[in-house]
């Protein structure tokens, strides 16, 4: 398929970001099978910049490239792919969460730049045990990624095949919801304002009137619903309340993983959660029974987020009114019948079990550029325990070496006073505990870790990584509130072959 990343400004004077398809979709959901080749011709049709190189973050050129020190050996930072020097009209596609190689034209975001007039071609491969379930892509260019993305540069990706492991979803209609966020128009200021507007599937839910988006449903019916927080900043706390009444939401998968279908349970167990916190970039989803024509308010909306002293106002707004109407058109999806057995294997398979090789703190922080003036840039860092904290740069050296095959336990602290949110690509990490209390594990590639309150512990996840899949090379771990990303919380992890020692 071919995309074009295309630009508009809107009647409030923001700017727009989109992946049009030939047939003139904006940012369609793509839908893959494990084992599958998504092969994207991708045309960057923003105009050139008026800025020839965009100083503050410019990536580097081809010649002349910085050199680092690893195991006492001298190595050469590598060339960019695609482009040669960022400008701020550069993009690229990070296809998040999936388990894909970070290697050019496939999930490379490091040093892939797509400038203005350029097209590139990605051909991604998606591995035969790819957890079937909900995955999404975006720009992922630092500097200029917050705002790519609430500019509605986004988009879903269904990798099918989950009523093979969950049954409970089979042959029940299909509904997939993208929430952004974006600039509030004018930026007003008062307690009651939230920091950012949201969208559902581009239909803005803007302040101060919220008016929801209309979801026509049929009394009683189940349906799958597939929820992807696209926002580059806004944390979401999701409800669906029939006359001010929570109602159960059946989970079935989480960051793209069938819950409960791990280590031998090859087939996945449903959850019932009457909300569900959905960090930035995190999807859910779940099985909704529609309310009976009885009820008069039928509302999809996100709760108040508590982000902390330094957070953003991320206030209760509602997102969708469910209509109720026995004559109702279904979604133009149906998750199809069960076609096949659990897999023999899974992905992730005995991690629970497996020994960790090393043990790791890394911890996020935030600090003013400047100290003595309170309005000066702050600069947000994730740092391994004992390192320097560092800002973000495509050439520092890796902060973290691995080797493929293993397995190690990583404990992320918050020592700032807003929430954070971590992400790493290519892997997924398992979840054994908060604050230092044992945890029911799930596979995320998304967990928030709330603010620190000034005093007492530091709020931590404790989180096992698993490096036993095939992916080598350079990627990236970071917060994903862009912002915070943006602004440096972010850095390089390097997997090493596993003929390769670290010493």
């Amino acid at each position: 398929m071919s995309f074009t990343y295309e630009t508009r400004v809107d009647q409030y004077g923001n700017t727009l970001y989109c992946y049009m398809s030939e047939d003139g979709s904006q940012s369609p959901t793509l839908h893959v099978y494990p084992g599958d080749e998504l092969m994207v011709k991708l045309t960057n049709a923003l105009p050139s910049s008026t800025t020839p190189s965009f100083q503050k973050h410019a990536m580097p050129g081809m010649g002349a490239l910085p050199e680092f020190s690893i195991s006492g050996q001298s190595h050469e930072a590598s060339p960019n792919c695609g482009g040669m020097v960022m400008t701020d009209t550069s993009t690229n596609l990070h296809y998040h969460g999936t388990n894909t190689p970070p290697t050019c034209h496939q999930d490379e975001v490091i040093k892939t730049l797509i400038n203005a007039g350029e097209t590139f071609q990605y051909d991604v491969h998606f591995p035969l045990d790819e957890p079937p379930g909900l995955y999404w892509y975006h720009p992922h260019i630092h500097g200029i990624s917050e705002a790519a993305v609430q500019g509605g540069a986004s988009g879903a990706i269904v990798v099918e095949g989950v009523e093979n492991i969950n049954h409970d979803v089979a042959g029940l209609s299909e509904r997939t919801l993208i929430i952004r966020d974006n600039l509030v128009p004018g930026a007003p200021n008062g307690d009651d304002v939230p920091a950012w507007d949201l969208s559902l599937n581009y239909s803005p839910v803007a302040y101060p009137e919220y008016k929801p988006v209309v979801i026509p449903v049929r009394p009683l019916q189940k349906q799958f619903w597939r929820v992807v927080n696209a926002a580059a900043d806004t944390i979401l706390d999701l409800q669906v309340q029939y006359d001010g009444v929570a109602q159960d939401l059946q989970v079935v998968a989480i960051d793209g993983v069938p819950t409960g279908s791990k280590d031998g349970e090859f087939e996945g167990r449903t959850l019932s959660k009457k909300h569900f916190l959905l960090a930035p970039a995190a999807r859910v989803e779940f099985i909704l029974r529609a309310p009976p024509k009885s009820v008069k308010s039928a509302m999809l909306l996100t709760l108040n987020v508590d982000t902390g002293p330094d957070g953003d106002n991320d206030p209760q707004r509602p997102l969708a009114t469910l209509k109720v109407n026995e004559g109702a058109a279904n979604p133009s999806l149906t998750v199809a019948n069960v076609s096949a057995p659990p897999p023999l294997h899974m992905r992730f398979e005995g991690l629970a079990k497996a020994k960790p090789v090393t043990q790791r703190k890394l911890y996020f922080s935030e600090v003013l550029s400047d100290p003595t003036d309170p309005n000066s840039p702050t600069n947000f860092y994730i740092t391994v325990d004992g390192a320097k904290p560092t800002l973000f740069d495509p050439d520092n050296p890796p902060a973290i070496v691995t080797t493929q095959g293993s397995v190690e336990d990583w404990t992320i602290e918050n020592r700032a006073l807003e929430n954070h949110e971590f992400h790493i690509h290519q892997i997924h990490f398992l979840v054994l505990e908060r604050d230092g209390k044992t945890v029911e594990g799930q596979y995320r590639d998304m967990i928030n870790v709330p603010y620190w309150k000034g005093s007492g512990p530091y709020p931590s996840v404790k989180l096992r990584m698993d490096f036993r899949g095939p992916d080598i090379g350079d990627f990236v771990y970071h917060c994903h509130i862009l912002g915070h990303e943006d602004s440096g919380m972010m850095a390089i992890i390097r997997v090493l072959p596993s003929s390769s020692p670290i010493r």
